[in-house]
């Protein structure tokens, strides 16, 4: 099990009511068609070997003898197969009637899970034939199949843990099960379980499938578990109702696969019991509860090498979708500014000074500062824009810091600091043809000084550019660009700044404005601390630390995540099929672990910024690191 990944299987066969021997076929044939493909789990639909519209035919021995010679014939020819296979059928056990969950696996019957909750409202009307299950009253049942030999069976509330494969744990609960205020898979979850298999006979209303859809999303988020759902479909009677055989896999709170409705056949998910055991591990509220009513039953699986299917999206911190792309973008912006604007109002503050370069972070830093003062209805000539040239600014990012202080209105100036760089570097003794970090860094410190002094000068607060890619690779000048008084993009990576000041051009109704914020997306990521060549920017910040789409995939899955870099590595090379080869994508890798641990010294004394995303550095929040930590198990796991 490389990586964690476990691939699961919801199945829904093409059925006859009442037909056991036929659906017995079905479901065989499917299984052995979701092991061919290395599946781990296939779980079928609520009844399936009876069908879950035969009505009173539920009552006749006739068709409870069938489906247990069905399911007896399914655990013996699916005997040879390494997988687990959960199927629905009805049992009488002790003069009662049960809507069950058989689960199997390598010929035999591990566990029997019997439904608990029974509706009995509206087109359902399961309690004329079924006994809901009260592990109360009988905590741990065994249920011995006719003609098995003395074999008996675990009937009850069950656990299904595979010895072999770490963090492969299967709860069982049935349909109804999930729509009620207290779902089984509650108690199942706390007693270990990572998946949970639903095996559902969901009838087909106009608006249903999205709350099934939601249902399914959220109860694997609220229990960060895999959630496998296995819906009934063709074959059911229509005599009264419509069934679609919607399957759904998920992982905590993500759909990762989804079947069309209407359709018979296997789906397919990729889960990652990695994943969800880290995520559990952070969670301190996250229960663990030995509940002696909830029987542990082991079994063996062999470790799959899978050929991994599942995708992960390039830019995991941008929406794929175009609607949810622009609907984030401007709450972001909001809650960015509103951040600001409380931070103002508490302090009594009606000045905000802000470096603008021209560049990605300082016009989003402008476009919040801009909306935090129309938000307290201040005057934006409270807002002083300065734009601070010196050996490496180009005329290009100048013109453009001039336009955008002036097209939002607010207060702009210029301070060329070229003299007062080379009368500290002769105090210092540094050669200005000496291009080194001295040079670069002499610059960003004496602008962050005169940001500071102007605010005193004007009783108002810096306000912050750099950005979350930035506080990652450590891509700031301690003591220069890394301070401020509030730093308004702390949480906002570089992947999504693009996206943020694209929204404002795409939503401004200055044209001109429009023109200029296009041009600055246009333009090359760069400090602009090294001489232009021929006018043109000289230093490109991405030919130096690598693409900062990597660098947000990295950090993405490396610190939301935790995943080890060689599983970020494999994962990376999927999403960037095309882009980037496996070399590069591992060269950028390691400089990113490498930079990741040696600057953590900048992050442990951030200036405050608000969070609005699931990825932080704050020291005062998420991420908290000692700044001497040693980097070498993340290198050597990034060789393997």
């Amino acid at each position: 099990m490389k990586d964690g990944f476990i691939r699961a299987a919801a199945a829904t066969p093409d059925i006859k009511v009442a037909d056991c021997g036929y659906n017995a076929g079905q479901i065989i044939a499917l299984i052995k068609q979701a092991a061919e493909r290395d599946a781990s789990i296939v779980v079928f639909p609520e009844l399936c070997i009876t069908g879950y519209t035969c009505g009173d035919l539920f009552l006749q021995k006739v068709l409870l003898d069938g489906a247990e010679n069905a399911l007896k014939r399914i655990a013996a020819e699916t005997a040879g197969l390494d997988i687990v296979s959960i199927v629905g059928l009805p049992l009488d056990m002790g003069g009662k009637l049960y809507n069950c969950a058989a689960v199997l696996k390598g010929g035999d019957i591990l566990g029997i899970v019997p439904k608990k909750n029974i509706p009995n409202y509206s087109e359902f009307y399961e309690m004329r034939h079924f006994t809901p299950w009260n592990g109360e009253s009988d905590i741990m049942g065994f249920y011995g199949l006719s003609d098995s030999g003395g074999s008996y069976i675990p009937f009850g509330d069950c656990v299904f843990v595979c010895d072999d494969i770490p963090g492969l744990r299967i709860g069982v609960e049935i349909c109804e099960d999930l729509w009620t205020p207290e779902p089984p898979s509650g108690k199942l979850a706390a007693a270990s379980a990572t998946v949970i298999c639903n095996l559902s006979a969901s009838d087909e209303m106009i608006g249903k499938g999205d709350y099934r859809r939601q249902l399914v999303s959220s109860q694997s988020a609220r229990l960060v578990c895999g959630y496998v759902y296995a819906d009934a479909g063709m074959g059911e009677s229509t005599q009264d109702l419509i069934f679609s055989g919607h399957n759904l896999i998920a992982e905590n709170g993500t759909i990762i696969s989804e079947s069309k409705k209407f359709t018979t056949g296997l789906t397919f998910g990729e889960i990652d019991l990695q994943r969800l055991s880290a995520e559990r591990r952070r969670m301190n509220t996250f229960p663990s509860e030995n509940d002696d009513k909830i029987l542990k039953i082991d079994f063996s699986a062999k470790v799959k090498e899978l050929s991994l299917e599942r995708f992960y999206p390039p830019m995991p911190f941008v929406p794929s979708d175009k609607s949810d792309l622009e609907s984030r973008c401007g709450e972001i912006l909001t809650m960015q500014a509103t951040g600001l604007a409380s931070r103002l109002r508490h302090i009594g503050c009606k000045t905000a000074v802000i470096g603008l370069s021209g560049g990605l972070d300082s016009t989003l830093a402008l476009i919040v500062t801009v909306r935090a003062f129309d938000m307290l209805k201040l005057d934006r000539k409270g807002i002083i824009a300065v734009t601070m040239p010196c050996f490496g600014t180009t005329s290009r990012t100048k013109s453009n810091a001039h336009f955008l202080a002036e097209a939002y209105g607010t207060v702009l100036k210029e301070i060329n600091i070229t003299d007062s760089v080379r009368s500290h570097f002769k105090d210092i003794g540094q050669d200005e043809n000496t291009l080194d970090v001295t040079f670069e860094n002499g610059q960003a410190r004496e602008r962050t000084q005169v940001l500071m002094d102007i605010a005193n000068q004007k009783g108002g607060i810096v306000v912050g550019t750099g950005d979350l890619s930035e506080l990652a690779l450590g891509w700031a000048t301690y003591n220069g660009d890394h301070m401020s008084m509030y730093g308004v993009n702390a949480s906002i990576p570089k992947t999504l700044v693009r996206h943020l000041v694209n929204y404002e051009s795409l939503n401004t109704p200055d044209k001109n404005l429009a023109k200029v914020l296009q041009d600055i997306l246009a333009t090359p990521v760069s400090p602009e601390l090294l001489p232009p060549a021929d006018g043109e920017i000289s230093q490109k910040t991405e030919d130096i630390v690598g693409p900062y789409e990597l660098h947000d995939f990295f950090l993405y899955y490396m610190v939301r995540c935790g995943f080890p870099p060689s599983k970020i590595l494999r994962i990376a090379e999927k999403s960037f099929a095309g882009n980037y080869d496996k070399e590069t994508i591992k060269k950028w890798l390691t400089v990113f672990i490498k930079r990741f641990f040696s600057q953590q010294f900048k992050r442990s004394c951030l200036p405050d910024g608000p969070k609005v995303g699931s990825v932080t550095l704050s020291p005062r929040g998420d991420w908290r690191m000692p700044s001497d930590a040693c980097v070498r198990l993340w290198l050597e796991e990034c060789q393997d």
